[in-house]
């Protein structure tokens, strides 16, 4: 079998389903299992660092790990990296088949640092009947250092290594998420797989097949398409009928607005032009209320005269944010206690009239199938629990469509790259 540790909502186990393969799948969190169980994907609800291994041994041909990154994410407050020496001497000593990780976590100032040396101890337990075959890892780029320290241990039982920083997008993904990857097999060289894709399209040449563009946000959202929503702006639900992300949202499908006919897409691009109608109608307030619309009532928009509007996403309220394009992949995703302030903004690409500023349209926050698409997650992913936690579930997710270039080779089957549709 194929056993993931931390197994999330399914990002390894989707990736390995379109590549014909299961697993089976340790996690703790209700909500993720929940996910996975929807999804029909084999699961464990446990503790990783709590259950016993000999199940596994003279079982196992693969073995994946992604630990919980919040310790060691710049989202959280990287207590793991005060901790990385403690989780490299439990490293070491659980190599060995000494346990010291008792002791070691009374010295940790984040408990969940230390869920970064649990994989060594399942390993280690393996590798005396000569498994995994394979072995596949990751998280955020500042634990590099401790892959490379898994790297050297794995060389010394027989395994070819690599580790190194990825990044998502290079692979199809429309988001530019670095990760630091582990790689390792007993029966092949491990290496990084061939990027698909670059910032700038590289044509075929003498020394390669040549790369596509980087994907778009647009594009893995479908906003190019004139049959397809672009980013909402009116009170009501989020894009193909779903629920609101947060109670506060302000959204209407912009579909409904262009069958009403208040608004037409001047090209088929994610550029948007709002046609002239009565502002404010059936808004939703910050506070969640609404006032009296209509059954009937138009669309609202937000100017006086038609104006030009171009849409890229913020990651959060913060004067550093990220902020891209919607004809860029998107930035690294994560959600925590902040999710709701990941929002789609727009700018004016031509200028407002005189005295509309108050025109432009309100940030709308991503819904969790916009984000779950942004992770190469089918459209139609069964998300579990509330919108905090389905946001967390997709925050910490491997990406799917990488987690699938990473394990073709491992299972000597070809990637495709037409089983993950972006827009769904």
């Amino acid at each position: 079998m194929i056993l993931d540790l931390f197994a999330g909502p399914g990002g390894w186990s989707r990736a390995l389903s379109v590549l014909g393969v299961r697993d089976v799948g340790l996690e703790w969190d209700l909500w993720a299992c929940a996910t996975r169980a929807r999804a029909g994907m084999l699961t464990l609800r446990t503790d990783v660092a709590l259950y016993p291994v000999w199940p596994w041994v003279g079982r196992t041909r693969g073995l994946i790990a992604s630990p919980p990154c919040q310790a060691w994410s710049m989202a959280g407050k990287r207590l793991g990296l005060v901790d990385q020496p403690l989780v490299h001497e439990a490293v070491a000593d659980l190599a060995v088949g000494r346990d010291s990780r008792e002791q070691l976590l009374a010295a940790c100032q984040d408990a969940r640092s230390l869920l970064a040396a649990e994989p060594m101890r399942y390993l280690h337990a393996l590798n005396a009947v000569g498994e995994p075959e394979w072995v596949a890892m990751e998280e955020v780029p500042d634990v590099l250092p401790l892959w490379k320290q898994y790297a050297a241990v794995l060389r010394r039982w027989g395994f070819s290594t690599w580790a190194g920083i990825l990044n998502a997008a290079d692979y199809g993904v429309p988001q530019t998420r670095r990760r630091a990857i582990l790689l390792a097999s007993r029966v092949r060289t491990a290496l990084p797989p061939t990027p698909t894709h670059a910032q700038v399209a590289e044509p075929e040449s003498l020394f390669g097949p040549g790369r596509a563009r980087w994907v778009s946000m647009a594009e893995a959202l479908g906003w190019g398409a004139t049959d397809r929503p672009v980013p909402t702006v009116c009170a009501g639900g989020g894009p193909g009928g779903g629920p609101e992300p947060f109670p506060s949202g302000s959204r209407q499908s912009l579909a409904n607005a262009r069958d009403r006919g208040t608004w037409q897409p001047r090209s088929a691009s994610s550029t948007v032009v709002l046609e002239p109608h009565t502002r404010g109608a059936g808004r939703t307030a910050r506070d969640g209320t609404r006032g009296p619309t209509p059954a009937d009532a138009p669309a609202p928009t937000f100017t006086s005269q038609a104006t030009h509007w171009k849409w890229s996403l913020r990651s959060s309220n913060q004067a550093n944010a990220t902020v891209r394009s919607v004809e860029e992949p998107a930035g690294t995703l994560f959600f925590g206690h902040r999710a709701n302030e990941c929002t789609w903004v727009a700018e004016p690409v031509t200028a407002p009239p005189e005295g509309d500023a108050a025109g432009t349209p309100d940030p709308i926050r991503i819904t969790a199938r916009e984000a779950g698409l942004l992770q190469t997650f089918p459209g139609d992913y069964p998300w579990a629990g509330n919108k905090g936690q389905q946001f967390s579930q997709i925050g910490n997710a491997v990406p799917p469509r990488l987690a699938a270039h990473l394990l073709a080779p491992h299972l000597n089957v070809p990637f495709d790259p037409d089983a993950f549709t972006l827009a769904a």
